[in-house]
C-alpha cells in the first residue's frame, strides 16, 4: 500500500473515531420540567431548579456534555426503557418496586413529605379523619403507593403534574394535598396562591413505598453508567459543588442522614 494510501486511511480512521468520542460524550438526562424548586420552565422554554443543575454539574464531572430531554412524569421509566434518554434525573425516589425494571444510583437528597391543607380545616391525619376527604397527588408516584397504603378510606384524585394538584388546592376543589415537603412549600406555601394554606401533621414515610431517597435512574444494562454517577455524586459532595446548588434553593442540606 502507497504510503499516501495509509496516510489517507489513517486519517479517515482518526476523524470516524474523534466523530465517534464525540457523540459518546452526549449524555442525554431526562427531566420532568414541572416540580419545582426541583425543576421547572422559564417564560422562554429554559429549564431550571435543583434537578437540572444537578445534571448539568454531574455531566460536567463526568466529563460528558449534558443533553436535557424534557418529558412527562407518567412516561419517564417507558421512555428511559425505549432510549430515548440515557439516565434519568428528576427526583426520582428510590423503591423495590421501581428496582424491578430500572437501576438506581447512590441518592442525591433525601426528604420527608408532607399533607398541606387550608388553615382553620381542622384536618385530622388519621385514617378515620381523612375518610372521605379529597387529597390531591401527583399520579405514579410514590406519595400515591403511601396513601393507598395508609388512608386507603381517602378519596384519591391524581394529578399529572403537582402544579395541576397546587392549582386545584388553591381553589378548593380538593382538601389537602400530599406530597414532598420541599415541592410544597417551595412551591406553593411561599407564593401567593399558597397564602392561607400550612402543613398539616408531621413528617410522612414509609420505607417500601418512599424508598431511601431520590437516586438516578439508568438501564439495567447500564451499570458501569450507574457506577460513574455514584462517584461522581460523591465528587460533587467533596468538592462543595453540590453545597453550592444547594444553597441556590434550600437553607439546609437536603442530602439527608
Amino acid at each position: 500500500m502507497k504510503l499516501k494510501k495509509i496516510l489517507t486511511t489513517l486519517g479517515l480512521a482518526i476523524l470516524l473515531g474523534g466523530m465517534a468520542s464525540a457523540q459518546a460524550a452526549d449524555l442525554r438526562i431526562g427531566v420532568e420540567g414541572a416540580y419545582p424548586p426541583f425543576s421547572w420552565k422559564e417564560s422562554d422554554g429554559t429549564l431550571k431548579g435543583f434537578d437540572i443543575e444537578i445534571a448539568e454539574a454531574l455531566c460536567a464531572e463526568m466529563g460528558r456534555n449534558c443533553v436535557l430531554v424534557e418529558q412527562d412524569w407518567d412516561g419517564m421509566i417507558p421512555a428511559l426503557l425505549a432510549k430515548k434518554y440515557d439516565a434519568i434525573v428528576a427526583s426520582m425516589s428510590i423503591t423495590e418496586e421501581r428496582k424491578k425494571r430500572v437501576n438506581f444510583s447512590d441518592k442525591y437528597y433525601n426528604t420527608p413529605a408532607k399533607f398541606v391543607a387550608k388553615n382553620g380545616s381542622d384536618l385530622q391525619i388519621t385514617k378515620e379523619g381523612l375518610k372521605g376527604k379529597r387529597i390531591g397527588l401527583q399520579r405514579g408516584t410514590t406519595h400515591q403507593c403511601f396513601m393507598e397504603k395508609m388512608f386507603p378510606d381517602a378519596e384519591l384524585v391524581l394529578y399529572a403534574t403537582q402544579e395541576e394538584v397546587f392549582q386545584d388546592l388553591a381553589i378548593g376543589r380538593i382538601d389537602a394535598n400530599f406530597s414532598d415537603s420541599i415541592a410544597a412549600d417551595d412551591g406553593f406555601l411561599k407564593t401567593d396562591a399558597g397564602k392561607g394554606f400550612g402543613f398539616v401533621g408531621g413528617d410522612m414515610h414509609d420505607m417500601e413505598c418512599h424508598g431511601e431517597g431520590a437516586g438516578i435512574a439508568v438501564r439495567k444494562s447500564d451499570d458501569e453508567l450507574r457506577m460513574e454517577f455514584n462517584k461522581a455524586i460523591q465528587a460533587l459532595r467533596d468538592k462543595g459543588v453540590y453545597q453550592k446548588i444547594n444553597a441556590k434553593y434550600f437553607d439546609f442540606d437536603i442530602f439527608g442522614g
